[in-house]
């Protein structure tokens, strides 16, 4: 029964730059990277990397006002030479329900959107690699340690 309604869940996408960030989203965007990234996946980094001045954010909210998804969006030449998507991240409430999917289609329309049709770079933890294969996402050179976590550069043409 839960499947039917989270299947049926409709969240609210919004794209913004850092600066039109408000104070309650952006420690909401914080929190849930803090929660996922650090505290779950038991990984201490420096999270606020300073990109996310350089970043469109995508944020998903619930019907009640939840931060749900997320993810940045860089124009080419930021980060890697191509576009990018980093930081994707679904709220733990809200996983095993395809948003996650939901999130990469919406963070790859967002890119479009704001940068032109162009290819896209990514950083994926490397147990991700057939879930963004699904997307058109190939690995790109060898894997690579990053904060003692597996990864590997992919890139979608």
């Amino acid at each position: 029964m839960h499947f039917a309604y989270f299947s049926l869940m409709t969240l609210t996408w919004t794209t913004k730059p850092f600066n039109a960030l408000t104070l309650p989203e952006l420690y909401a965007v914080l929190q849930l990277r803090s929660e996922v990234f650090v505290v779950e996946q038991t990984c201490a980094f420096q999270d606020m990397d300073g990109q996310d001045q350089t970043a469109h954010h995508l944020l998903g909210h619930s019907e009640s006002g939840e931060l749900a998804a997320y993810s940045r969006l860089f124009g080419a030449g930021v980060v890697y030479p191509e576009a990018s998507i980093g930081r994707v991240v679904v709220n733990l409430k809200f996983r095993r329900y395809g948003l996650g999917r939901e999130l990469l289609r919406q963070s790859i329309a967002a890119v479009a959107e704001l940068f032109g049709e162009q290819p896209i770079q990514i950083g994926a933890q490397l147990y991700l690699k057939e879930f963004y294969e699904s997307f058109g996402f190939q690995q790109h050179g060898e894997g690579y340690l990053e904060d003692g976590i597996p990864h590997i550069h992919m890139v979608r043409l």
